[in-house]
């Protein structure tokens, strides 16, 4: 199997990178961290330094992929940030930002990867998303916005690509245990969410390895979205069968935050 992973130099990226890796698969690591060829080269993957916001480099990257390898079976768009604070305290740096690299990183990875797997016949796009792309995730507007836009992203592309031979999921974690939850606005004016984010979440931390794990399940299972880990499905579950009642137990989070500012 031949994967390709954007943002796969750390996190929920570097996991899946490890756990294909030692399930036998082929792995191309596209990041933008300058440290991109030295962990790939650790686990004897390629690699390519990739910023996902430039559209012509990830199409040159995911090419480049296809015609080494003679085929791409998984993509999985993995790259983004993690942006944070009150609707006031974010400006629109923040918000062009986070749809750009979070967003548009996406669509450059689909728009690249999908006219590859038609002509093969076959393969599976992956995105990550989160669970602040299905519920009423205050504190951190642009990111929540972005992730729900790959929410429908994804389940759009899906039905379309169903009939053509193409798989697509999105990958929607809770709060997962990586290096994200250190670099909150990463280049941009800080807020108040984006200090100590850690001690401020209100559940325990999920880790990449065992995420990895249930998206590779979810993958194999072709499932349209994969909610994980089981906290997270309660949530969704909940926020779909009472909206009003999610909607006000994430005002009483905003609540405590503003009380503690």
């Amino acid at each position: 199997m031949i994967c390709l992973i954007t943002g796969g130099a750390s996190g929920i990226g570097l996991a899946l990178a490890t756990e294909l890796v030692a399930r036998g698969a082929r792995v191309v690591i596209a990041d933008i961290s300058p440290a991109t060829h030295v962990v790939a080269s650790a686990l004897g993957c390629d690699s390519v330094e990739l910023d996902v916001t430039d559209a012509a480099a990830v199409q040159t990257a995911y090419a480049d992929a296809w015609d080494r390898h003679g085929r791409i079976d998984v993509v999985f768009n993995n790259a983004g940030i993690a942006t944070g604070g009150v609707a006031e305290e974010l400006t629109l740096e923040h918000w062009n930002r986070t749809i750009d690299v979070n967003l548009r990183g996406v669509i450059h990875g689909v728009h690249a990867a999908y006219p590859l797997m038609l002509a093969q016949g076959h393969g599976h796009i992956v995105n990550t998303a989160s669970l602040a792309g299905l519920t009423p995730a205050p504190l951190m507007a642009p990111y929540t916005t972005t992730k729900h836009a790959v929410v429908g992203l994804s389940l759009a592309l899906r039905a379309e690509a169903a009939p053509r031979g193409i798989r697509v999921s999105a990958v929607c974690p809770s709060f997962v245990d990586t290096p994200l939850l250190d670099n909150v606005n990463p280049g941009m004016p800080g807020t108040s969410i984006g200090r100590e984010v850690r001690a401020k979440i209100p559940v325990p931390l999920y880790s990449a390895e065992k995420l990895a794990r249930d998206i590779l399940r979810g993958v194999a299972r072709n499932k349209a979205l994969i909610v994980a880990p089981w906290s997270g499905r309660v949530a969704w579950w909940g926020a779909r069968l009472a909206p009003g009642l999610a909607t006000r137990i994430s005002g009483r989070q905003v609540s405590r935050h503003n009380a503690g500012r």
